[in-house]
């Protein structure tokens, strides 16, 4: 029907003539109560919000020559994290000198991923950016 008659039929009711979907041709109206129409949606929309997970990616810095109480401290902070279903970056930096025994750095984030393996999956093996080298793990399901 027309845009015009729908309208007069819609005014008559004491409704509003509402574009449903623009994309259709020829474009496809319904005659409701807009209020309500824009309730519902903002209330589908939160439903679907809802649903949705977020994660957040935890990074603990390590150094090379880290001690042992300090290594510790950290492994537990990431095993929180990853508990907490968080994904976790370790990052080793490597300051001046240090840059030439990369292996050092590597064996420090080895060592994590031997102690968080029963928690989590390696998605990203040592790699080094720059002056660092990083690992990624992902929580076990």
């Amino acid at each position: 029907m027309s845009p015009q008659q729908a309208l007069l039929i819609a005014r008559e009711r004491g409704l509003d003539l509402v574009e449903v979907a623009s994309q259709a041709v020829p474009p496809v109206c319904r005659i409701i109560d807009y209020g309500k129409w824009q309730y519902e949606q903002k209330k589908k929309q939160h439903e679907a919000k809802k649903k949705q997970t977020v994660i957040t990616v935890k990074e603990i810095k390590l150094r090379p020559a880290i001690g042992e109480h300090d290594y510790e401290f950290k492994k537990n902070n990431a095993i929180r994290a990853l508990k907490d279903g968080d994904k976790v970056k370790a990052s080793c930096r490597f300051i001046g000198r240090e840059i030439t025994h990369r292996e050092l750095g590597e064996r420090v984030l080895l060592q994590l991923e031997k102690d968080l393996a029963d928690i989590a999956v390696v998605e990203v093996r040592p790699k080094m950016e720059g002056m660092t080298m990083f690992i990624i793990f992902t929580p076990k399901k």
